[in-house]
Parts: C-alpha cells; sequence; structure tokens
C-alpha cells in the first residue's frame, strides 16, 4: 500500500474521531443539540447522586414507583449490587446505605430475601439466583 493513502486514512479517522466527540460534548452541554438517542441515554441521571463518602447512590425519594424500578434497571448500581451476589448479607447493606426511596427499597430488600430463601433451599442453582436477582420488576 502507498503510505501517502495510510497517511490520509489516518488523518481521516482522526478527523472522524475528534468531531463525534466534538457533537457528544455540544450534546452534554446544550439542551438545544440534544438528540433523542442522548436523550434516552441519559434519561434517569436525575437520580444518580453520590454521598458523603464519594460513593455512587440512587436518590429516588418522592417519585413513583415504575420509574423508580426503571432507574435502578438503567443505573450503573445494579451492576455493583450484582457483584457482591453471594453475600447477601453485603447485598443488603448495599441497598440500605445506596437506594434512597421507599418504595424501591422495600422491593429489593423482599427479593434478595425470596432469593435467598430460594437459595438455601436448593430450588435455585447459583445461576438462577443471579438470574433473579438481575430482574426487578
Amino acid at each position: 500500500m502507498d503510505k501517502t493513502f495510510l497517511v490520509f486514512l489516518a488523518i481521516g479517522i482522526g478527523f472522524l474521531y475528534f468531531i463525534t466527540h466534538f457533537v457528544s460534548g455540544i450534546q452534554a452541554e446544550d439542551e438545544q443539540y440534544r438528540n433523542s438517542e442522548y436523550e434516552q441515554k441519559h434519561k434517569y441521571d436525575a437520580y444518580k447522586g453520590v454521598d458523603s463518602v464519594g460513593r455512587d447512590v440512587l436518590n429516588a425519594i418522592g417519585v413513583d414507583a415504575r420509574t423508580q424500578i426503571a432507574a435502578w434497571n438503567e443505573g450503573s448500581l445494579k451492576q455493583e449490587f450484582l457483584e457482591l451476589y453471594p453475600d447477601f448479607a453485603l447485598m443488603k447493606d448495599f441497598i440500605k446505605n445506596r437506594v434512597n426511596g421507599e418504595p424501591i427499597k422495600s422491593k429489593l430488600l423482599k427479593q434478595v430475601d425470596d432469593v435467598e430463601t430460594k437459595f438455601f433451599s436448593g430450588a435455585l442453582s447459583p445461576e438462577q439466583a443471579k438470574s433473579a436477582l438481575g430482574k426487578l420488576k
């Protein structure tokens, strides 16, 4: 291949990278330029917060249960929660300390209790238990 072609290709890729990051930066800063994909991705950002220790929390106080569940399912806290999987006590502490909002907190605690009971009774395999914990309805 010709070296000039590779140079032009590298410049073109660099230009595309710059433009895409420039446009995403504009969307984050200015509501006028936000598209529906950006809005969908950041729909539940209003419910994210940080506690006094610097950990991410879900602040869903005063919001209807459906929105709380959607914010939980779309948020990054759910992944952190599922990483604690075999330790049900840590999972309950996680919910008590990092989830704010009564309907969602009580639903999550009930779900963990139900899965814990079924898991230790042998009704659920480890994979089924983790899958059940990941599905909040």
